[in-house]
């Protein structure tokens, strides 16, 4: 499937809710406490932010609704059904809906409750599976075991959602090949129609960037990392799973909408504390704290505390490293009459990596990874940046 970039009028929604049992120790993302009284106070602020939102994006297409965290499930079904009550008030779509996905964790998930979220509209499940090899799931501090997480996939394709996606970490503390390929061994005969493939990256203000020194020692180096993410690549597409993106794997061409939409420069809204938008070429945050979140709304105040400030050069740059990371790259004519040339520097570089076979150039317009380009996107985007 080729994938060009997004139409002007299309749009996704990110809607972040934050609520964890317990945060993992790798995670740098922005969670809370899993408490009702914060269930309430998130859901009286994203209603109030929908209705700052709603009238200034009734003319779009909306191509997707994402609930991301934190562990969404937490929420609720009956929440998150109003939620999506609230966007079909604007976009009217019960009989042909856009991708709605809810991320899950395994140790919360049930046949009745996915099918409760079935009901309120959830028709695609992302499952933080992020391994089977039940030492690595410890190391991780996950709070389910590898078999946990089987069942999990299995129960929410027994609900009636047949959309499932899974997340995988590589690189891991103590990984080792073997334990790699136990795990791509055991997900071939489950019914996934989606993967995403992550390398553990150690972040600021985690537990694992706090005892950094004394893990990095344990993790695989270059060299074995690489071989893990071929042999991924490899056993993921014996089994259907087809990779579109550097970190993206998908049966029957059915790739995530939404995330396709970062790649492709589509417009999308966050909403929630610490949630990110992309909004007539403008990226901006919202403030990463809920309680203060909820007060600026309630006095009708703006909740974004961060605008990225990016030169025009730059985003456009941005915009077109983003791009290639699809696997069928990105159509330079096209680029140009949305977004303008690249810098003569840029175009340089281009021309560098091509010469040098990393990036590949067909009919003089497209520009694509080469095999050997994928395993070093890196170091591409360093350059072109």
């Amino acid at each position: 499937m080729v994938i060009g970039l997004s139409p002007k009028n299309q749009l996704s929604l990110y809607f972040h809710i934050p609520f964890c049992k317990k945060k993992c120790d790798y995670c740098h993302f922005y969670v809370v406490p899993d408490k009702e009284e914060f269930k309430q106070l998130l859901l009286t602020g994203l209603q109030q932010e929908w209705l700052h939102w709603a009238n200034k994006i009734e003319t779009y297409d909306l191509t997707s609704i994402y609930f991301g965290g934190g562990t969404p499930s937490l929420f609720g079904p009956q929440r998150i059904s109003q939620i999506i009550q609230w966007v079909q008030e604007i976009f009217p779509f019960k009989n042909s809906p856009p991708e709605i996905t809810l991320e899950a964790n395994p140790e919360n998930i049930t046949i009745e409750m996915m099918r409760a979220y079935k009901d309120a509209g959830i028709n695609r499940v992302s499952i933080g599976v992020q391994s089977l090899n039940n030492s690595e799931l410890i190391v991780l501090s996950r709070q389910h075991n590898a078999h946990a997480a089987i069942q999990a996939i299995i129960d929410t394709h027994a609900a009636g959602i047949d959309n499932i996606s899974i997340d995988l970490m590589y690189d891991l503390p103590s990984q080792t090949a073997a334990s790699w390929h136990n795990t791509l061994n055991q997900i071939q005969k489950l019914p996934i129609t989606h993967l995403s493939l992550y390398n553990l990256t150690i972040e600021p203000h985690t537990v694992f960037h706090k005892f950094k020194e004394k893990l990095t020692p344990s993790i695989p180096c270059e060299d074995m990392s690489l071989d893990m993410y071929k042999t991924a690549i490899a056993s993921l597409h014996d089994i259907g799973l087809v990779q579109y993106e550097i970190s993206a794997f998908a049966k029957n061409g059915l790739h995530s909408l939404h995330n396709t939409g970062y790649w492709t420069g589509r417009s999308f809204i966050g909403l929630g504390p610490s949630a990110y938008s992309f909004w007539k070429g403008e990226r901006f945050k919202n403030i990463s704290n809920i309680h203060k979140y909820a007060k600026l709304l309630s006095e009708g105040d703006s909740p974004v505390d961060y605008y990225d400030e990016l030169s025009i050069d730059d985003r456009r740059k941005e915009l077109f490293i983003v791009a290639l990371r699809l696997l069928n790259g990105c159509n330079y004519n096209e680029f140009k009459t949305r977004y303008g040339c690249l810098d003569q520097e840029s175009n340089t570089t281009l021309n560098r990596l091509v010469r040098n076979g990393l990036i590949t150039c067909k009919n003089d317009c497209h520009y694509a990874l080469s095999e050997q380009g994928l395993l070093l996107y890196d170091y591409i985007a360093s350059e072109l940046i």
